[in-house]
């Protein structure tokens, strides 16, 4: 079997669907729109990093790698330009132990640290990842890496709950302060209010989405006297961007919708206001029609146990330090 190599373009992305989907489909499904937002599409992917593995013979598509890199568009938000990603590492399990994958782990690392990494995290490539780690039950996954120098560092998880047709979350009552959706005209007060309070991965995140058509009606605002005070997400089939939250809606029946990030101005702490903008979320995603409701990325199931959240998928984050 001879394998060639070449870099990955956007016309390789529906046989990178195929070839996902033949190896995660039932835990991870993947569609179109969602690897083109997050590979294609995304201002840090880099393809100088990004390959595919073609079969010499039949030019089918047997392994691809996806690798990103910081700019200066990240260090404006404290994201250091030496950070590199792995966003993703696949090979069609029949073309496994075979050195593919190892052959494209080194050119991307190689592509990585020709364009300035000196730090390489697997996933967690910023608001357009596919995954914040490495699946946790891809036992061999993680054991490959580790034996390539890469260090576990935490695990993170994805919650869920379900709810009825019929099911009802009241919008909390709340200390001085009230709940609302944004609209358009809330842009510039609440882009200065995650500047203020959120500046980094949050505040970059939440500029991508008005850039990309968002029109507000995707957060819950928390406002005192006038002022917004605090803030969280949520996401549906509607969102204009495939959140983290929604990647794996093709696994429900009915409407999947997603709740985080979130987060309150450390001046108004100590009020409940966090557990209760979750629950004005749901309030909204429930009035739109979702009755799966997904938490991501969290290590805190027991405080979203609360409200009846359980533990869904997780990840193991992995690191390495190039010398």
């Amino acid at each position: 079997m001879s394998i060639i190599f070449e870099h990955m373009k956007a016309s390789h992305l529906d046989e990178l669907v195929a070839l996902w989907n033949k190896e995660l489909v039932e835990s991870f499904p993947m569609r179109l729109r969602l690897l083109q937002q997050n590979t294609v599409e995304d201002r840090i992917w880099l393809q100088e990093g990004s390959w595919v593995a073609i079969e010499q013979g039949s030019r089918r598509v047997v392994g691809f790698i996806v690798a990103k890199i910081a700019s200066k568009a990240t260090e404006d938000f404290g994201i250091p330009r030496d950070l590199g990603w792995i966003q993703v590492l696949m090979v069609d399990r029949q073309h496994r132990s075979c050195g593919i994958g190892t052959a494209l782990l080194r050119k991307a690392e190689e592509a990585l640290r020709n364009a300035g990494a000196k730090h390489i995290m697997i996933g967690n490539d910023l608001n357009r990842r596919l995954f914040p780690g490495i699946p946790d039950h891809l036992q061999e996954t993680k054991q490959w890496f580790e034996k390539r120098a890469y260090t576990f560092k935490e695990i993170s998880y994805d919650l869920l709950n379900d709810y009825g047709d019929d099911f009802v979350v009241s919008l909390p009552d709340v200390h001085e302060a009230t709940f609302r959706t944004a609209s358009l005209s809330d842009r510039e007060a609440l882009t200065a209010f995650m500047h203020r309070c959120f500046p980094g991965t949050w505040d970059y995140q939440h500029r991508d989405y008005w850039e990309q058509g968002g029109t507000g009606r995707e957060f819950v605002l928390l406002e005192r006297e006038g002022s917004i005070i605090g803030f969280c997400r949520m996401n549906d089939s509607q969102s204009p961007l495939l959140a983290q939250n929604i990647y794996w809606a093709p696994l429900f029946e009915g409407e999947l919708g997603g709740v985080g990030p979130l987060g309150i101005d450390e001046s108004f702490r100590g009020h409940k206001y966090g557990i209760s903008i979750v629950q004005a979320a749901i309030h909204y995603l429930l009035q739109r029609g979702v009755q799966h409701v997904v938490i991501d990325t969290t290590p805190y199931v027991d405080f979203y146990g609360k409200l009846g959240y359980r533990s869904w998928k997780s990840y193991a984050r992995y690191d390495k330090v190039l010398n």
